[in-house]
């Protein structure tokens, strides 16, 4: 139910025309790269579907609120990330394996000598466990679904920079897990608050954004 409307009710309905134009742009601007995205992380065209529906409905109710925000973007984008959690368990499955094509491709792409990496891709999904949920979607993004690092950026609500260093720090780490075995994650990487973090994203937004 969203505050201050009955049940039953469509929210829309009280909008300002302009909160209704806006809402509806961002659902057509949005909802490809949306479908993409969780197809790429569910593997099903019907669970993403639901998953995007769910997603856009909760962005729906939220809608008024978030044009106040300033990081819309991110809060959109962290809304999404709660339903392709949540259909997982609707269906109760266990999640499968990574598809470790986009990490291979990022790592090929970054490293210095990627043929000294091949050998040791059976550590690959491990290694992608201790990754920031972030640095995930930014190689996802940039290296399953092929977004350039400016549409990535877009689609996260942040900086083309923070992209770059999410696929940087997360290609880093994966070439040092590979090269060394080991798998836990040192001071201050991925973890928000420690030194060398990267800032705070709609994975560690303030309490009250969060959907």
């Amino acid at each position: 139910m969203t505050e201050g409307v009955p049940d039953g009710e469509d929210p829309m309905e009280r909008w300002p025309d302009a909160d209704r134009l806006s809402f509806w742009a961002f659902h057509l601007a949005r909802r490809r790269d949306y479908m993409r995205f969780a197809y790429a992380r569910l593997g099903s065209d019907a669970d993403a579907e639901e998953a995007v529906d769910l997603a856009f409905e909760a962005v729906m109710h939220s809608w008024p609120r978030m044009l106040r925000m300033a990081h819309l973007e991110q809060y959109a984008w962290t809304i999404l990330k709660h339903r392709i959690c949540d259909q997982w368990r609707r269906r109760r499955r266990r999640p499968e394996p990574m598809d470790t094509d986009a990490f291979e491709a990022a790592l090929r792409d970054q490293a210095e000598d990627p043929y000294e990496l091949l050998a040791d891709f059976i550590q690959l999904n491990e290694a992608i466990s201790g990754l920031s949920e972030r640095q995930r979607d930014a190689v996802v993004l940039r290296y399953r679904i092929g977004y350039t690092t400016s549409e990535a950026a877009e689609l996260l609500g942040i900086e083309e920079a923070t992209v770059r260093s999410h696929v940087s720090q997360a290609c880093r780490r994966l070439a040092r897990v590979l090269r060394t075995g080991v798998t836990g994650a040192p001071r201050g990487e991925g973890t928000p608050g420690a030194p060398g973090a990267p800032e705070a994203t709609a994975d560690t937004a303030p309490r009250e954004e969060t959907p």
